[in-house]
Order: structure tokens, then sequence, then C-alpha cells
């Protein structure tokens, strides 16, 4: 197992984490930092602890509507999947329909044409 140091809010942490994961982990500290960085900006001197809990609020909620948007997007593309395949089983009858009116105009020219050299 990998460690890893990462400053969030002027305070150094060290974390564990799966081996590779190091640069990732640190990202992810990085933005809860900058989140952190961002509300003191907006909200001034409020104390860390504050500070910290709605930074952590605020993702939690970016996060839940990301889910949520995720979600969203999944049923639309079940929804696509569907009626591309309800298009597609339209297509193939269509096609076998237009199959079978040639073989059947094919089978008239014929006999049309065996009548004509018949007659000739």
């Amino acid at each position: 197992m990998a460690h890893v140091s990462v400053t969030i809010a002027g305070r150094a942490y060290r974390m564990a984490c799966a081996d590779g994961e190091e640069p990732h982990l640190e990202e992810l500290a990085r933005q809860v930092d900058a989140k952190i960085a961002e509300m003191r900006a907006g909200f001034g001197e409020i104390g860390d602890q504050r500070l910290i809990v709605m930074a952590a609020v605020t993702i939690a909620d970016e996060l839940h509507e990301a889910r949520r948007r995720f979600a969203s997007q999944e049923q639309e593309i079940a929804a696509l999947r569907k009626a591309a395949g309800e298009a597609r089983a339209r297509l193939d009858k269509r096609l076998t329909s237009l199959a079978e009116a040639l073989e059947e105009t094919s089978a008239r020219i014929e006999t049309v044409a065996g009548t004509l050299n018949g007659a000739g």
C-alpha cells in the first residue's frame, strides 16, 4: 500500500492509497483544497471547520448533481437504444416486404417475357 502526503486548508495529511493511485489522490486533495480556498474567498475567515464542512457539502452536492445527470443520460440512452431497435425491426420488416415484392415482380416479368417469346 502506498502513502502520500497532501495539504488541505494549510494542514498536511498523510494518507494511504493503492499503489499507483498517488497522483489521483493528490489531485483530489488539490480539488478539496481549492474548494476550501474558494469558500474562504467568498465567506472570509469563518473558521476552518466550518469552511471544511461547507466545502464537503458543496462537493457532495456537485457529486449528487453529476450522478443525477448521469442517471438521466443512462435513461435517455436506454430509450434511444430501444427506439433504434424498434426502427431496425421496422426496417427489416420493410426490407423483407420489398424483397418479396421484387421477387413477385420478377416472376411476373418472367411470365410476361415467356408469353411474349412464345407469341413471337
